[in-house]
């Protein structure tokens, strides 16, 4: 280990708040600098806001389909200001387990400042920072479509979104991608009429027998695909939209519209480093930017808008500060999304691979699903030469977690065979497991396409 002397960190998100303790816990003098409050887009505007709607709404769906079968007498109802209230409450006590953890590692944190690097020199406002070394992790914003009325009361980002006055009675999404699939989601079962605008495929990133999966989800909802937003409505609020699809122009009359169609970088502060067009830092496996000793990780670089993505890049540019050579592996990338269950996947690259599906088994989160026909699904591919896994796709109410697990075997080069010996949990509503063996006897007896 070197001595890097004084290291600024600027971003307190994942990445940033990552590398900080990881460098203090090393010995390292480590100055943190964070405009808001600990915790990133993750914990504010992205994955725990999905949580805590996501949670509410999944009691809702579970209790309606209980209502159904004549099992409850009836479905609660959403108090849409107190859920706000709630969340909020929840943040504040996690950004404060943060900070408490990120000063007891060793980490110095200012807050309230905008930190700012300017050729080669690192700010905390107008001051310097005798910084030997620099991790740029200042993360994303909304990607904000500039079209006519974009700035009308009733337009909904993921920053407003937990101060909104009231549920919308009509909303429409403008995304086509995972955060707009899980709020169309959590809208829908709020009880909103909820339109989803893609400017391209929806969810076209996913396996399609997942897609059909989170269509019958979202049966409630309208999805219009290969469709663009020209223009928002309305003298002082929000009052519809105006689309541009394949069939021509199309109105829509709506309350709200929620922002939902992906991040940007925020590197606006951000002078003297090489950046794409787009904002971007451009780095290195080593998370090195186009200067010495000037790092960047997380959402600021372009790499996935993960959270445990952005972690392992911070650990990667600490490690790296410290005087290692460690490069940011992005193979087997678990990756989900949340509905009613969750939707997970892990993908090799392997043209050759083949793989084996079924229906997910009842259990716990699933049971009363039968009736309905809706327990997700499992699918598990391998290379039928070398019996290595190469992914996973997973509906079920833990598939997040298979996943995860997952992506590391797929990493470490496990094949199917090992899991002939395997135990699984019961019950458990999850199909890979069986999958994985079913497809080991396959390999073993030769019975492949």
């Amino acid at each position: 280990m070197q001595d890097a002397g004084t290291i600024g960190i600027l971003g307190g998100g994942p990445a940033g708040r990552t590398a900080a303790i990881h460098l203090a816990l090393n010995g390292q003098e480590v100055i943190l600098v964070e405009k808001g409050t600990i915790g990133g887009q993750c914990l504010h505007y992205g994955c725990m806001v999905v949580c805590a709607l996501n949670e509410a709404a999944r009691v809702r769906t579970s209790a309606r389909n209980l209502h159904s079968l004549g099992i409850f007498s009836s479905v609660p109802d959403i108090q849409f200001s107190n859920l706000l209230a709630g969340m909020k409450g929840v943040q504040a006590k996690i950004a404060g387990i943060l900070d408490a953890e990120t000063r007891e590692a060793g980490v110095s944190i200012i807050y309230g400042k905008e930190g700012r690097f300017e050729n080669g020199t690192t700010y905390i406002g107008e001051d310097v920072i005798p910084a030997e070394a620099v991790i740029i992790a200042t993360g994303s914003r909304p990607n904000i479509p500039q079209v006519p009325g974009i700035d009308l009361p009733g337009i909904i980002t993921p920053y407003s979104l937990p101060d909104m006055p009231a549920l919308p009675r009509s909303l429409v999404i403008i995304g086509g991608g995972v955060m707009a699939a899980e709020f169309a989601y959590i809208f829908q079962e709020f009880g909103s009429e909820v339109q989803l605008v893609s400017r391209s495929g929806f969810l076209k990133k996913l396996n399609p027998k997942m897609v059909h999966l989170a269509r019958n989800e979202l049966s409630g909802a309208r999805i219009l695909e290969n469709t663009a937003l020209k223009k928002i409505t309305g003298n002082t609020r929000v009052e519809g939209v105006v689309l541009e699809g394949k069939g021509g122009a199309i109105e829509l009359s709506c309350d709200a519209v929620l922002v939902a169609a992906g991040l940007n970088a925020r590197s606006d502060m951000i002078v003297g480093v090489d950046k794409r067009s787009n904002g971007e830092i451009v780095v290195n496996q080593r998370m090195r930017t186009s200067l010495p000793n000037v790092y960047a990780c997380g959402d600021v670089t372009g790499s996935p808008c993960l959270t445990p993505v952005a972690r392992a890049e911070g650990i990667v540019a600490a490690e790296n500060i410290l005087g290692g050579e460690r490069e940011m592996d992005y193979s087997a990338i678990p990756q989900s999304m949340n509905l009613s269950q969750e939707y997970a996947f892990v993908e090799g690259e392997n043209p050759s691979a083949v793989s084996a599906m079924m229906p997910g088994p009842a259990g716990p989160g699933t049971f009363w699903s039968v009736p309905a026909g809706r327990t997700g699904l499992a699918r598990v591919s391998a290379d039928p030469e070398t019996g290595r896994l190469c992914g996973i796709q997973a509906v079920a109410p833990a598939a997040g977690i298979i996943a995860a697990y997952t992506a590391y075997l797929i990493r470490q080069g496990t094949g199917v065979s090992s899991f002939e010996d395997f135990i699984e949990v019961h019950p458990m509503a999850d199909g890979v497991y069986p999958l994985t063996k079913y497809l080991a006897g396959r390999f073993r007896n030769g019975n492949t396409p």
